[in-house]
Parts: C-alpha cells; structure tokens; sequence
C-alpha cells in the first residue's frame, strides 16, 4: 500500500516538529493508541488497537526515526505485530515546509500487511488507511496549530 499527500498545518515549521517529536502529542492524535513511549530520541515502541472492516487487532511495535533533518524531514519506520490479525511494516517520509505563518507537511508512506489484515482486500485496507491518516492530522493539526482543520 502506497500513500501520499500533504497537509496545511496552522502553525509554525518548530512547533510542528515539536510535535511529531513528542509522544504525549502523538499519542493523543494516533487513532487507537493506547501507549507510546519514546526509547531514545529516535527509538520509540507502540501499542494500537485498530478495527478493519470485521477484523479488529491490538498491535505492539517499535518505530525508529532516520535521516533527521529538523526542522524539515525525516523518515519514521516501524513494524508491528497484531497476532492472528497479522502484521504491519512500513515507513513514511515526511517534509515539512513553511508557508506564511503555516506549514505544509508532505508524506510519503510505503506500507505492508500480512496475515488475516492482508485477506480482507485492498479497497477495505486502503479506505481504512485513509480514514485513520485523516483523522490522525485533523487531531493533529488541533494539537499543534490550535484547532485549524487540516486540507487533503
């Protein structure tokens, strides 16, 4: 599964990257988070319950944040494990730039799903995908940049 796109953020450039740098933030704005404690600062391990279609799974899994460039990109990977669900690994590349008083943030994801997550179908999986990384940057944009809504 492929995902990209970009996001207008009602903050500055520093306080969005703040942002995707704090796991108090993240955790709030991550759909079906229940922990996420940073390791290191670029090592972090995850617990999430999400629901696809009739298939619903509580995930456990590290991230590792690469190629840091604050306050403009880097690349987050992780990869988790949902039990008889199946699996998920993947990673994004995520930008941000300025715009005015706002920041574009673009991202490039690249992900892949096994087990009982990979016999539901494409369509399910990648609506679903959309649906959680829409609501991820209209909580996140509330968190960072006071409440502005997020554009796709």
């Amino acid at each position: 599964m492929d995902m990209t796109g970009e996001e207008r953020i009602a903050a500055g450039r520093d306080a969005v990257w703040r942002g995707l740098n704090d796991p108090d933030i993240l955790r709030r704005c991550i759909p079906g988070c229940q922990s996420l404690e940073m390791n290191s600062p670029t090592e972090l391990t995850a617990r999430v319950k999400i629901k696809i279609g009739p298939v619903s799974a509580s995930f456990s899994g590290n991230v590792v944040l690469s190629n840091l460039n604050p306050p403009e990109s880097y690349t987050i990977a992780g990869e988790g494990k949902g039990g008889i669900a199946g699996f998920a690994k993947g990673g994004a590349d995520v930008t941000l730039a300025e715009d005015g008083a706002d920041t574009i943030l673009r991202y490039d994801v690249k992900a892949e799903i096994g087990g009982k997550l990979a016999q539901l179908g494409s369509r399910l999986v990648d609506s679903t995908a959309k649906k959680l990384a829409q609501q991820f940057f209209a909580d996140f944009s509330a968190a960072v940049g006071g409440g502005a809504q997020a554009a796709s």
